[in-house]
């Protein structure tokens, strides 16, 4: 894929966003477009005059997501880029946002729903931030000195995830390039171990779009029900509404995690929107 036909898809993204009110393919996804990524694949639906109408991205877990520019919709693009889709062996389809026209097109090729991401968000003051457990100190992170402990924290903290658990240097190098990246917002927890210190939890904050977000909280299996998990989210609402003045703070959460969900309930987060995924049947 040649430098301008990935504008003309990110053309394409940015009006189905500004119509939606939300994005049609995922950061992952938008950053692979961004950087040529050749681990996905791209599929593309050009009208009878070549004028790009329709998008689609697999990636390596033949997970897919779909957009059709909004001035093109209801012609049938949707119906036939689902199944060319399908044909190039995707097993899941995201819906972002759970739009009934797509959960009526999952319905019509018999797909299942299988996943639902939850995107919960809190309009409050900071929280009081409880103590630390004891032996735990908290800093920020130190680009060129942090990647691979964090790597290793967040692949123990989200080991049984199905996007979060798998990243690699490259994702996070990634991240670090865009220009949301702010180590001022990226809050490491690390325990006092002999011969060292040793990072057991962090929580990595974004700010883009006018708003905050919970970017990601990890905690370490062996600080599972320390209370670190609590402080740390607390810590990176207080930096969001102090230093950063926003009021509002969005995050994501499996509806499956019943655990994460009593968590953000408590600190005032509602549900705002969801994420659905479907999965071909058999």
């Amino acid at each position: 894929m040649d430098t301008t036909e990935r504008e003309e898809i990110a053309a394409l993204l940015a009006r189905a966003a500004e119509a939606d009110g939300r994005q049609a393919v995922s950061e992952q996804g938008r950053l692979a477009l961004r950087n040529g990524r050749v681990d996905v694949n791209h599929l593309t639906s050009k009208d009878e005059h070549g004028v790009l109408v329709g998008y689609a991205q697999i990636d390596a877990e033949w997970s897919a997501e779909l957009v059709v520019d909004p001035a093109r919709r209801r012609e049938g693009h949707g119906r036939a880029l689902l199944q060319r889709t399908l044909n190039s062996g995707a097993r899941r389809v995201w819906a972002h946002g759970g739009h009934p026209g797509a959960k009526h097109l999952a319905g019509e090729f018999h797909l299942e729903l299988v996943r639902e991401l939850r995107q919960l968000r809190r309009t409050a003051p900071a929280p009081e931030v409880p103590a630390l457990p004891d032996g735990v100190t908290l800093r920020t992170f130190e680009p060129g000195r942090d990647e691979e402990a964090w790597l290793k924290v967040n692949a123990a903290a989200f080991a049984h995830h199905p996007e979060q658990g798998s990243w690699t240097r490259r994702d996070l190098e990634e991240r670090q390039a865009e220009a949301w990246f702010d180590p001022a917002g990226f809050f490491l927890a690390e325990r006092e171990r002999e011969g060292g210190r040793e990072l057991v939890g962090f929580h990595w904050t974004k700010v883009e779009g006018g708003l905050g977000e919970v970017y990601v909280v990890g905690v370490s299996p062996a600080e599972q029900g320390s209370g670190l998990g609590k402080v740390l989210t607390a810590v990176g609402l207080r930096h969001l509404a102090r230093d950063r003045g926003l009021s509002t703070v969005l995050l994501y959460v499996d509806a499956d995690n019943p655990a994460a969900l009593r968590v953000y309930e408590r600190a005032g987060f509602t549900v705002h929107e969801v994420d659905l995924v479907f999965e071909v049947r058999g």
